[in-house]
């Protein structure tokens, strides 16, 4: 007999510490089928990205490899800096704390954006698009296939806020910043999509306390390169920003992928801002009592942190207990 099918999952990250802890996570859990990981710049820069997302796969060394799609090398990072902290405090160098990376790229890269075209056309209404960065590669697949947004089976974008400003400037959230001509492309697009704004993604936190409900075994790839990942995270947010945990705000919206049944939702009415002096990068939500724009978005408003954190751990348990 048959088990449920598995979610066909394509993540497009720029990949900084959380964005490989959800890449992982993606390849660990049994009920994924990662099609594919897509390089954009955003946190890290272009080369660095591709080198990033090379290293997370080869690290797990997971039984089915997805593809892997290339951004331009030399693309520099677009977001310079969280709360006015770079990026390089809060994540490394490279992008991944402590974790080395990759020496050598792949010797016959393939454009992220072709990888998302390609797949996404030889299964129509079969895939869904997780987006974790700047969406500039969504909109050059669609360049490449006019179809390629239509034919998702479902988008899930980490972007934008609705109430609480934003965390590269005062306005705007990072992802939307990097590229908000392609984000204001994407998000009045006429199908169906759902977002994952700060206000709600930023409430799934981990702190040095919840270390402890996470695997600690030496001979464990997993469990090695979570120790170079989380720890140094925690400690940069310490130092540079005064808290004692970070936001799994990738972690967030790959459960709203997977378990849906956390997340209370609403539809709303989105614009991007892409001229503001001050306001480039924002996300602009109609909630006048009488709207005037048309909905065009599913926003997730709620979450259950306690059942999503319990999420994460359980698959990386589950994979320590299945070998990993």
């Amino acid at each position: 007999m048959n088990g449920p099918a598995k979610h066909k999952l394509i993540i497009d990250a720029d990949p900084g510490i959380v964005d490989a802890l959800a890449i992982s996570l993606a390849l660990l859990d049994p009920e994924i089928d990662l099609l594919a990981v897509t390089a954009t710049p955003g946190v890290v820069g272009g080369q660095q990205a591709n080198l990033n997302m090379q290293t997370i796969v080869n690290r797990l060394d997971p039984p089915k490899y997805p593809r892997i799609g290339s951004c331009e090398a030399q693309v520099t990072a677009p977001i310079p800096s969280i709360r006015d902290v770079p990026t390089t405090l809060l994540s490394g160098e490279t992008g991944l704390g402590d974790c080395p990376t990759t020496a050598v790229s792949l010797a016959s890269p393939h454009p992220s954006a072709k990888v998302l075209g390609d797949i996404v056309r030889t299964m129509p209404r079969e895939v869904t698009l997780l987006a974790l960065g700047p969406l500039t590669n969504l909109t050059l697949a669609a360049e490449l296939h006019p179809s390629f947004l239509t034919d998702l089976k479902s988008l899930v974008i980490l972007g934008g806020s609705v109430t609480h400003g934003g965390d590269v400037t005062a306005a705007a959230e990072g992802n939307i910043y990097a590229d908000p001509e392609s984000a204001r492309q994407v998000l009045t697009a006429s199908i169906p999509k759902t977002l994952i704004p700060l206000d709600v993604a930023s409430q799934l936190t981990l702190t040095f306390a919840d270390m402890d409900r996470l695997p600690h075994d030496s001979g464990s790839k997993v469990t090695e390169l979570i120790n170079q990942l989380l720890p140094f995270a925690l400690r940069a947010a310490r130092r540079h920003l005064g808290e004692e945990g970070i936001a799994l705000r990738e972690i967030a919206a790959l459960a709203a992928v997977t378990r849906p049944q956390l997340f209370s939702r609403k539809v709303m009415a989105v614009d991007v801002e892409t001229q503001g002096e001050l306001t480039r990068g924002m996300t602009v939500f109609d909630r006048r009592g009488l709207r005037n724009w048309e909905a065009n978005v599913e926003v997730v408003t709620e979450i259950d942190t306690a059942k999503t954190l319990d999420y994460f751990t359980g698959v990386i348990w589950n994979a320590l207990e299945n070998g990993g």
